[in-house]
Protein backbone atom coordinates (compact mmCIF):
# COMPACT_ATOMS: atom_id res chain seq x y z
CA UNK A 1 0.00 0.00 0.00
CA UNK A 2 2.78 2.26 0.68
CA UNK A 3 3.88 2.22 -2.80
CA UNK A 4 0.43 2.87 -4.17
CA UNK A 5 0.32 5.90 -1.79
CA UNK A 6 3.77 7.14 -2.79
CA UNK A 7 2.64 6.87 -6.46
CA UNK A 8 -0.42 8.81 -5.62
CA UNK A 9 1.25 11.46 -4.05
CA UNK A 10 3.94 11.63 -6.93
CA UNK A 11 0.47 11.83 -9.59
CA UNK A 12 -1.01 14.46 -7.71
CA UNK A 13 2.39 16.60 -6.80
CA UNK A 14 3.05 16.30 -10.99
CA UNK A 15 -0.66 17.20 -11.40
CA UNK A 16 -0.01 20.48 -9.73
CA UNK A 17 3.26 21.57 -11.38
CA UNK A 18 1.29 20.69 -14.56
CA UNK A 19 -1.02 22.92 -13.30
CA UNK A 20 0.81 25.69 -12.90
CA UNK A 21 3.35 25.32 -15.70
CA UNK A 22 0.32 25.85 -18.22
CA UNK A 23 -1.04 28.61 -16.24
CA UNK A 24 2.38 30.49 -17.09
CA UNK A 25 2.17 29.30 -20.63
CA UNK A 26 -1.28 31.04 -20.60
CA UNK A 27 -0.17 33.91 -19.14
CA UNK A 28 2.78 34.03 -21.14
CA UNK A 29 1.05 33.40 -24.40
CA UNK A 30 -1.44 35.93 -23.67
CA UNK A 31 2.03 38.18 -23.19
CA UNK A 32 3.15 37.05 -27.07
CA UNK A 33 -0.08 37.56 -28.35
CA UNK A 34 -0.50 41.21 -27.44
CA UNK A 35 3.05 42.36 -28.20
CA UNK A 36 2.61 40.40 -31.28
CA UNK A 37 -0.07 42.92 -32.48
CA UNK A 38 3.26 45.79 -33.37
CA UNK A 39 4.61 43.14 -35.47
CA UNK A 40 5.77 39.25 -35.45
CA UNK A 41 9.14 39.98 -36.35
CA UNK A 42 11.02 40.14 -32.98
CA UNK A 43 14.23 41.85 -34.50
CA UNK A 44 11.79 44.64 -35.43
CA UNK A 45 9.54 44.65 -32.77
CA UNK A 46 11.96 44.76 -29.09
CA UNK A 47 8.51 43.97 -26.98
CA UNK A 48 8.13 40.80 -28.66
CA UNK A 49 11.67 39.87 -28.51
CA UNK A 50 11.91 40.32 -24.69
CA UNK A 51 8.54 38.42 -24.25
CA UNK A 52 9.84 35.50 -25.99
CA UNK A 53 13.47 35.55 -23.46
CA UNK A 54 10.54 35.34 -20.88
CA UNK A 55 9.04 32.25 -22.71
CA UNK A 56 12.19 30.39 -23.58
CA UNK A 57 13.52 30.70 -20.18
CA UNK A 58 9.73 29.33 -18.68
CA UNK A 59 10.72 26.60 -21.49
CA UNK A 60 7.52 26.80 -23.12
CA UNK A 61 6.96 24.72 -26.22
CA UNK A 62 7.73 26.31 -29.73
CA UNK A 63 4.21 25.15 -30.83
CA UNK A 64 2.71 26.95 -27.93
CA UNK A 65 4.74 30.20 -28.97
CA UNK A 66 3.77 29.93 -32.48
CA UNK A 67 0.00 29.90 -31.71
CA UNK A 68 0.46 32.67 -29.73
CA UNK A 69 2.14 34.98 -32.60
CA UNK A 70 -0.86 33.83 -34.99
CA UNK A 71 -3.58 35.25 -32.12
CA UNK A 72 -2.14 38.82 -33.54
CA UNK A 73 -3.51 38.23 -36.84
CA UNK A 74 -6.11 36.06 -36.43
CA UNK A 75 -9.62 38.75 -37.10
CA UNK A 76 -11.97 35.84 -35.71
CA UNK A 77 -10.26 35.60 -32.37
CA UNK A 78 -11.54 37.34 -29.64
CA UNK A 79 -9.21 40.32 -29.03
CA UNK A 80 -7.15 40.68 -25.59
CA UNK A 81 -7.39 44.00 -23.63
CA UNK A 82 -4.75 44.61 -21.10
CA UNK A 83 -6.37 46.31 -18.09
CA UNK A 84 -4.53 47.99 -14.63
CA UNK A 85 -6.50 47.29 -11.54
CA UNK A 86 -5.34 49.05 -8.46
CA UNK A 87 -5.85 47.40 -4.95
CA UNK A 88 -4.74 47.54 -1.19
CA UNK A 89 -3.22 44.34 0.77
CA UNK A 90 -3.17 43.47 4.62
CA UNK A 91 -1.10 46.38 5.79
CA UNK A 92 -2.03 49.20 3.73
CA UNK A 93 -0.29 47.64 0.93
CA UNK A 94 -0.59 48.47 -2.21
CA UNK A 95 -1.08 46.49 -4.95
CA UNK A 96 -1.06 47.00 -8.62
CA UNK A 97 -2.47 44.43 -10.53
CA UNK A 98 -1.84 43.76 -14.68
CA UNK A 99 -4.18 41.75 -16.89
CA UNK A 100 -4.68 40.68 -20.21
CA UNK A 101 -8.34 39.38 -20.88
CA UNK A 102 -11.00 38.91 -23.76
CA UNK A 103 -13.80 39.57 -21.52
CA UNK A 104 -13.74 42.47 -18.85
CA UNK A 105 -17.10 41.46 -17.85
CA UNK A 106 -15.43 38.04 -16.29
CA UNK A 107 -12.04 39.42 -15.18
CA UNK A 108 -12.93 42.52 -12.90
CA UNK A 109 -15.16 40.63 -10.69
CA UNK A 110 -12.56 37.71 -10.29
CA UNK A 111 -10.28 39.94 -9.37
CA UNK A 112 -12.65 41.63 -6.84
CA UNK A 113 -14.04 38.45 -5.19
CA UNK A 114 -10.22 36.98 -4.34
CA UNK A 115 -9.25 40.01 -3.26
CA UNK A 116 -12.68 40.64 -1.16
CA UNK A 117 -11.85 36.85 -0.14
CA UNK A 118 -8.43 37.23 1.05
CA UNK A 119 -8.46 40.35 2.86
CA UNK A 120 -7.72 43.04 0.47
CA UNK A 121 -9.64 45.40 -1.53
CA UNK A 122 -9.93 47.53 -4.86
CA UNK A 123 -8.73 50.89 -5.28
CA UNK A 124 -9.52 53.75 -6.81
CA UNK A 125 -7.80 54.61 -9.66
CA UNK A 126 -4.90 56.75 -8.99
CA UNK A 127 -4.63 56.14 -5.21
CA UNK A 128 -1.98 53.46 -5.08
CA UNK A 129 -0.09 53.53 -8.87
CA UNK A 130 1.88 57.01 -7.57
CA UNK A 131 3.96 54.52 -5.14
CA UNK A 132 4.99 53.16 -8.48
CA UNK A 133 7.11 53.87 -11.47
CA UNK A 134 7.61 52.15 -14.53
CA UNK A 135 10.92 50.63 -14.87
CA UNK A 136 12.75 48.02 -17.13
CA UNK A 137 13.49 45.22 -14.99
CA UNK A 138 16.07 42.87 -16.30
CA UNK A 139 17.40 39.52 -14.55
CA UNK A 140 20.11 38.10 -15.77
CA UNK A 141 21.61 33.95 -14.30
CA UNK A 142 25.25 35.28 -13.67
CA UNK A 143 26.01 36.31 -10.66
CA UNK A 144 29.38 38.14 -8.60
CA UNK A 145 31.42 41.37 -9.10
CA UNK A 146 31.83 41.18 -12.73
CA UNK A 147 28.40 40.69 -13.63
CA UNK A 148 27.58 43.17 -11.56
CA UNK A 149 30.49 45.39 -13.20
CA UNK A 150 28.96 44.69 -16.48
CA UNK A 151 25.02 45.41 -15.66
CA UNK A 152 26.57 49.34 -14.74
CA UNK A 153 28.89 49.38 -17.50
CA UNK A 154 25.61 48.83 -19.88
CA UNK A 155 23.86 51.38 -18.14
CA UNK A 156 21.99 50.26 -15.52
CA UNK A 157 20.50 52.74 -12.55
CA UNK A 158 21.15 49.97 -10.15
CA UNK A 159 21.84 45.93 -9.86
CA UNK A 160 21.53 43.68 -7.27
CA UNK A 161 22.13 39.93 -6.64
CA UNK A 162 18.76 37.86 -5.73
CA UNK A 163 18.78 34.30 -5.46
CA UNK A 164 19.01 33.71 -8.81
CA UNK A 165 20.91 35.73 -10.59
CA UNK A 166 21.41 39.82 -10.91
CA UNK A 167 18.63 41.81 -10.82
CA UNK A 168 18.81 45.18 -12.97
CA UNK A 169 17.26 48.70 -12.97
CA UNK A 170 16.91 50.58 -16.16
CA UNK A 171 14.57 53.62 -17.09
CA UNK A 172 11.73 52.52 -18.98
CA UNK A 173 12.79 53.94 -21.86
CA UNK A 174 16.73 52.31 -21.91
CA UNK A 175 15.84 48.86 -21.43
CA UNK A 176 16.01 47.51 -24.53
CA UNK A 177 19.61 49.17 -24.77
CA UNK A 178 20.45 47.60 -21.37
CA UNK A 179 19.04 44.09 -22.05
CA UNK A 180 21.20 44.16 -26.13
CA UNK A 181 24.65 45.41 -24.30
CA UNK A 182 24.20 42.81 -21.62
CA UNK A 183 23.66 40.06 -24.34
CA UNK A 184 26.65 41.29 -26.19
CA UNK A 185 28.86 41.43 -22.98
CA UNK A 186 28.06 37.36 -23.20
CA UNK A 187 25.57 37.68 -20.24
CA UNK A 188 22.51 35.24 -19.78
CA UNK A 189 19.02 37.33 -19.76
CA UNK A 190 16.55 34.88 -18.23
CA UNK A 191 13.55 38.24 -18.31
CA UNK A 192 14.39 41.80 -19.13
CA UNK A 193 10.37 43.29 -19.14
CA UNK A 194 8.62 46.83 -18.00
CA UNK A 195 7.18 46.24 -14.49
CA UNK A 196 5.92 48.93 -12.20
CA UNK A 197 8.69 49.32 -9.18
CA UNK A 198 7.68 50.82 -5.87
CA UNK A 199 8.78 54.28 -4.73
CA UNK A 200 8.42 53.55 -1.18
CA UNK A 201 8.07 50.50 1.11
CA UNK A 202 5.48 49.94 3.37
CA UNK A 203 6.67 47.07 6.55
CA UNK A 204 4.86 43.99 6.89
CA UNK A 205 5.36 41.10 9.24
CA UNK A 206 3.82 38.65 11.04
CA UNK A 207 -0.35 37.83 10.60
CA UNK A 208 -0.23 40.60 8.11
CA UNK A 209 2.96 38.95 6.19
CA UNK A 210 0.88 35.72 5.79
CA UNK A 211 -2.24 36.97 4.85
CA UNK A 212 -0.71 39.20 1.63
CA UNK A 213 1.64 36.12 0.91
CA UNK A 214 -1.99 34.29 0.15
CA UNK A 215 -3.97 37.31 -1.40
CA UNK A 216 -0.93 37.92 -3.92
CA UNK A 217 -0.27 34.35 -4.73
CA UNK A 218 -4.58 33.89 -5.18
CA UNK A 219 -4.25 36.82 -7.30
CA UNK A 220 -1.24 35.76 -9.23
CA UNK A 221 -2.86 32.40 -10.11
CA UNK A 222 -5.94 34.07 -11.98
CA UNK A 223 -5.92 33.08 -15.67
CA UNK A 224 -6.40 36.81 -17.12
CA UNK A 225 -3.67 38.06 -14.43
CA UNK A 226 -0.26 38.38 -16.31
CA UNK A 227 1.62 40.36 -13.35
CA UNK A 228 1.28 41.55 -9.63
CA UNK A 229 3.42 44.05 -8.17
CA UNK A 230 2.82 45.05 -4.43
CA UNK A 231 5.45 47.81 -2.47
CA UNK A 232 5.82 45.66 1.03
CA UNK A 233 9.02 45.56 2.70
Amino acid sequence: MSGHSKWATTKRQKAVVDAKRGALFTKIGNQIAIAARQGTDPSMNPSLAMVLDKARHANMPKANIERAIARAADKSSAALIEETYEAYGPGGVGIVIEVATDNKNRTMPEVRHTLDKNGGRMADPGSVMFQFERKGVIVISEKGEDALMAALEAGAEDASEEDDGIEIITPASDLMKVRNSLKEAGLTITSAELQYVPTNYIPVEGESAEKLEKLLSAIDDLDDVTNVYANAE
